[in-house]
């Protein structure tokens, strides 16, 4: 989890370690020969700084002196004088130097704000200033020195270097050479409440806090082991691994070229500090710190039975190979980009669901569909977290109500060149500006905008008629909400340029391609792309060169106001964008400028393309501008490994062999627990006083959590689970003890590496789920009975009403598969066993249990099929078939039956078409 380094009040550091474990501060002290350095700088200071400026203008006079730089006199004659006077001018510009550079010293110093700026032209100088400086605050200040300026000049090679390893017993000292060796620090885990900041690992290894910039410049941009990058010098994570200046100490010393990952597997905890360094710490120092020990344990001494116990530095070797999509979730790497894409978040999960559905209609009994891992299953948590499906369906129903109620009156739909989604309104930029739009929408700034309030979109009905708008795509997002542009809007061609032009092609695709206010839509990639059609292969197509698509689009435009209204009134044109990652050459250019201006279609390329409309500039620091539109914002954007991750991630859900399902551990009894969280339908926790509403949702995703990982979690990972967007070190812990004394102290244990788990007496209605179900296998004559009881424990949807934005994490974990499979399994078990002792009703019973949690398993409703026909029934049968093809009809990811479903139902009810005809028709 991201930990940010506190303010630090009077320029002391952040928190410190505390204990023998952490190498303690050791605070400047004043001997004589400081003081008469400080003193003898003083003077110095005094007379450079005030003394020169007095003598010059007591014997020489001012900088400049008007007689001597006449104009006239300089071309008439130039004589001793002159030449005093520029000399006398150098000096007034040397001493203004040197005072500019004190007191940027003095600021530096003063502010302890890190390294001091570097005044241009001036190396020596403030070199000098700076020993001066640094040698008179010494006087009135407990502090390091200024940070050392370094030489403009280069310095000279370094003598090799010497690594020592200090164990317990001291081992012989190696000697490397600098040129294939550096020095590194690996970022500790928290210790308590406290984090490492750049700060303090600078005050520790290199002997000031105010050297964290040097840290910060080796380090930033980086790759780091869990993918991310130092990006702020205040956010560090546990696991990183940094390089160090060559002066710093108490570090690793490994080869220049060795991966940082390797350097984390060799050392995974901090260097070894000797004992000498560690006996530093001045005696007042101890004296404060022991102190505040003293206060901290009068303050909890009333909860001492539920204080969590203080949590090891490191989190185990165990820990990270349990959890390693949990660790990389909270290391943030991919949720950067993909969870802020909130329109795209949306649609794509909508396509993976449809996909998933598909998985489902070919799970064998015994098997779960298969799951995503590592990178691809950190992709859906992002895509969970920040999916904005209720926006992508206001802007998808606002615009196709918009266009029906402009069809019916007759009215071509205006130009909309952009749009702005917030979480209050949706707001169109329309030409010409047109003050009657049809309600609910209204007229804004004189109907330039046209404004649907949320409110109102999210009471409008599903819309039938047409998609108006499909080239709308997010370029990114301002404080406000998310800005779109419609790429056909342009009417010429948009130019994109900037270094992350790939990215921001690559995040326009998936967004047009995976969108709810689109319908028949194709998307050409030119140069880039070929894996972005596993996600949606019907839309989107890839080639290597514009000469390979231009023939055909030029055949294929359409005017503008004609496609507009077929898409109305019912008669639709293929929508087709073209993404173009390779420049194209003049003619190519001019032929696609020819092409934008006469079709409908939307196009936009990469390189210097001259007379584009608009231009889609990505700046450096990841903004998206379009000045002739006037928008500045975040830029959307699919950097190479979340594209390659989300390719993945559908890859996975095109795997139709399944997973075999991991056997569960065996439970000692089946004895009520003091304890049940149930997860088979609505979350609930029974066995404790209740607690307050507001607390309950995050109280009972931590113990959910914590019951479906009995080995333990780790407080830093539990954290960056249940806030996956960071959260205050503070509050988490606050959290966990809140839980701690709602459960009692028998229910959350904590072990030696730290890591916390539920207690025995704690347990869920799946545990015992699978538990009957094991048991099931194993007595053929107790078999249905205990098959009844496991499905009896289902009461609905797996964790249903779980508030928005809660639980992403079990994109990156076994549990929904397991569930859904476990579930629809035992169902299908207990149905055979009905049929063949000839009780038809029970089986239907069986079955209809089993769907309130896997309604999206077409095996259990070929199950429900045969039982229902079993009781000879056709009244019935028929109804059953009819709901099912209703549900499938109206099914949000997608309207079909499966195959086999169909198969079947031809085979049970032959007459089953002519029925759904007629029902349709009525």
């Amino acid at each position: 989890m991201p930990t940010r380094e506190p303010a630090r009040p009077h320029g002391r550091p952040a928190g410190r370690a505390h204990g023998r474990h952490g190498p303690a501060r050791r605070p400047a002290r004043r001997g004589l020969g400081d003081v008469l350095a400080g003193l003898g700088a003083l003077v110095l200071l005094v007379a450079l700084v005030g003394g020169v400026p007095y003598a010059l203008l007591k014997y020489v006079g001012p900088p400049i002196d008007p007689e001597q730089f006449d104009v006239r006199t300089l071309l008439s004659q130039a004589g001793p004088s002159t030449i005093t006077a520029v000399l006398v001018l150098l000096v007034w510009l040397a001493w203004f130097q040197l005072f500019v550079c004190v007191l940027v010293e003095v600021y530096a110093g003063v502010r302890r704000v890190g390294m001091p700026a570097r005044v241009p032209m001036s190396g020596g100088t403030q070199a000098l200033a700076n020993k001066l400086v640094g040698a008179v605050l010494l006087l009135f200040t407990t502090g390091a020195m200024v940070a050392p300026i370094v030489k403009l000049a280069p310095a000279p090679a370094p003598p090799p270097m010497t690594a020592v390893a200090y164990s317990a017993p001291i081992v012989e000292k190696a000697t490397l050479d600098t040129q294939q060796t550096k020095k590194v620090y690996v970022v500790q885990p928290p210790h308590g409440r406290h984090h490492e900041s750049l700060w303090e690992i600078a005050e520790k290894c290199l002997g000031d806090g105010r050297r964290y910039h040097e840290i910060y410049r080796l380090n930033q941009a980086k790759e780091q082991p869990d993918g991310s990058k130092l990006r702020m010098a205040d956010l560090i994570r546990p696991g990183w691994v940094l390089d160090m200046p060559d002066d710093a100490r108490h570090t690793h010393t490994v080869p220049v070229g060795q991966p940082r990952e390797q350097t984390l597997r060799d050392h995974p905890g901090r260097a070894e500090v000797p004992r000498s360094v560690e006996q530093r710490a001045d005696r007042a120092e101890e004296k404060a710190e022991q102190k505040k020990d003293v206060e901290r344990r009068a303050e909890n001494r009333g909860r001492a039975k539920h204080r969590l116990p203080e949590q090891d530095r490191r989190l185990p070797e165990q820990e990270r190979r349990e959890q390693p999509v949990v660790r990389e979730a909270q290391s943030g790497a991919l949720m950067d980009y993909l969870a802020p894409a909130s329109l795209a978040a949306a649609g794509l999960l909508f396509v993976l669901s449809r996909r998933r559905r598909e998985q489902l209609w070919n799970r064998l009994p015994g098997r779960r569909t298969a799951r995503p891992r590592g990178d691809a299953a950190e992709a859906e948590v992002a895509l969970r977290l920040g999916a904005d499906a209720p926006g992508a369906r206001i802007l998808d129903i606002g615009l196709r109500l918009l266009g029906a109620e402009l069809a019916a009156r007759h009215r071509t739909p205006p130009t909309v060149y952009a749009a702005h989604l917030s979480a209050r309104t949706l707001d169109l930029w329309v030409h010409p500006p047109d003050p009657d739009p049809p309600p609910p929408w209204t007229a804004q700034d004189g109907g330039q905008v046209w404004r649907l309030p949320a409110h109102e979109g999210r009471l409008l009905e599903d819309q039938p008629g047409g998609a108006p708008y499909p080239g709308l795509v997010s370029i990114g997002a301002n404080a406000g909400g998310r800005v779109l542009v419609d790429l056909e809007a342009a009417q010429g061609l948009i130019n994109v340029r900037g270094p992350q032009t790939t990215a921001a092609l690559a995040a326009i695709a998936v967004e047009l391609a995976t969108n709810r206010w689109s319908d028949r839509m194709r998307v050409t990639l030119v140069g880039f792309g070929e894996e972005l059609t596993a996600i949606a292969p019907d839309r989107i197509r890839a080639v290597g060169g514009l000469a390979e698509v231009l023939p055909e689009l030029e055949a294929a435009a359409a005017p503008r106001e004609q496609v507009l209204t077929g898409r109305v009134t019912g008669s639709p044109r293929e929508a087709h964008y073209l993404l173009s990652a390779v420049a194209p050459t003049h003619e190519e250019a001019r032929r696609l400028a020819l092409l934008a201006r006469r079709d409908t279609a939307g196009y936009v390329v990469a390189g210097d393309i001259p007379h584009a409309t608009w231009t889609l500039e990505i700046t450096d620091d990841g903004k998206a501008r379009i000045a002739e539109l006037g928008f500045e914002v975040e830029a959307q954007l699919l950097p190479r490994r979340h594209y390659r991750a989300l390719v993945e991630l559908f890859r996975t859900a095109g795997r139709m062999e399944g997973e075999p399902i991991p056997e569960p551990e065996p439970l000692v009894g089946l004895h009520a627990p003091a304890v049940e969280i149930r997860l088979l339908g609505p979350v609930e926790v029974r066995g404790l006083r209740p607690l307050e509403e507001g607390r309950l949702a995050l109280a009972a995703e931590m113990l959910v959590y914590l019951a479906t990982h009995p080995g333990g979690v780790h407080p830093v990972v539990l954290g960056g689970v249940l806030w996956p967007r960071g959260v205050q070190d503070l509050v988490r812990d606050a959290t966990i003890a809140r839980v701690a004394e709602w459960l009692g102290p028998d229910h959350l244990l904590t072990d030696e590496a730290g890591r916390l788990r539920l207690g025995p007496e704690v347990r869920t209605d799946w545990m015992l789920f699978r538990e009957l179900v094991r048991r099931a296998r194993g007595d053929a004559m107790a078999r249905p009975v205990l098959l009844e009881k496991a499905l009896g424990l289902v009461r609905g949807p797996l964790l249903a009403g779980r508030p928005p934005g809660r639980y992403a994490w079990l994109a990156a974990e076994d549990l929904e598969y397991d569930v859904a499979a476990g579930v629809a399994d035992a169902a299908h078990q207990l149905c055979e066993l009905r049929l063949a002792q000839n009780r038809p009703d029970a089986a239907v019973a069986a079955v209809r249990q089993a769907l309130l949690l896997a309604a999206d398993d077409e095996g259990l409703w070929r199950d429900l099929l045969r039982a229902t026909h079993a009781t000879q029934d056709g009244v019935r049968l028929r109804a059953v078939v009819e709901g099912l093809t209703r549900r499938a009809a109206s099914h949000p990811y997608g309207g079909a039956l499966a195959p086999e479903t169909e198969a079947l139902i031809e085979e049970l009810l032959p007459t089953w078409r002519i029925h759904v005809v007629r029902e349709s028709s009525a």
